[in-house]
């Protein structure tokens, strides 16, 4: 009976699988000066899915932040001109939700004034007015919460820009998906829910 034992003891290992740790999708956009890391909410599942499938595609790599306005905004992909968005690979249907608002470090998806509220796959922004800007609450779509990199998107926004609001230096988007155990997150001050 003791050999049985040991030889169980033995194959255990072969059998049980080890439990795998839940990871989370955090969004990271990465310029020279730093980055910035925010939450994808589950909330807004297409949108979140959608930016998800462009960072691991690389689709922002070669892009900019196009529009910067201080106490406004910091916003990047594809450009909006006033004919709509250009070069956007596909449009969305809305996802308002009444728990997200458009508070300071909000990320959402850009549009133009299209009546159905469709977003641009391709553009985004984040919300710099320390105050937010509850006038876009329930007309642009909220997909995630920036928790770190909020003193990056201030320096941003204070780069000088011409009339359009574009930057006159450039700044070039890397945009990533990182997947982060609740201990990565925790060390970097963030709490899962």
């Amino acid at each position: 009976m003791p050999t049985l034992l040991a030889l169980f003891a033995y194959l255990l290992p072969f059998f049980v699988q080890p439990e795998v740790e839940k990871t989370y999708p955090i969004g990271q956009i990465k310029v020279d000066s730093g980055e910035v890391l925010f939450w994808l909410y589950d909330e807004t599942p297409v949108h979140k899915a959608s930016f998800i499938k462009l960072a691991n595609e690389g689709y922002w790599d070669t892009l900019t932040f196009n529009r910067v306005i201080n106490n406004f905004v910091a916003q990047g992909g594809c450009p909006d001109t006033p004919a709509g968005f250009a070069g956007s690979p596909y449009l969305l249907k809305p996802e308002f939700n009444p728990a997200i608002r458009h508070v300071y470090g909000a990320v959402g998806a850009g549009r133009d004034n299209n009546p159905d509220k469709l977003s641009a796959g391709c553009q985004f922004y984040v919300v710099q007015n320390k105050k937010g800007l509850p006038r876009l609450d329930d007309n642009y779509t909220i997909f995630g919460q920036v928790f770190k990199g909020m003193d990056l998107i201030d320096a941003i926004v204070a780069v000088k820009s011409d009339s359009t609001n574009t930057l006159l230096t450039p700044i070039k988007l890397d945009i990533n998906v990182l997947n982060l155990t609740a201990g990565d997150l925790k060390k970097l001050g963030y709490s899962v829910k």
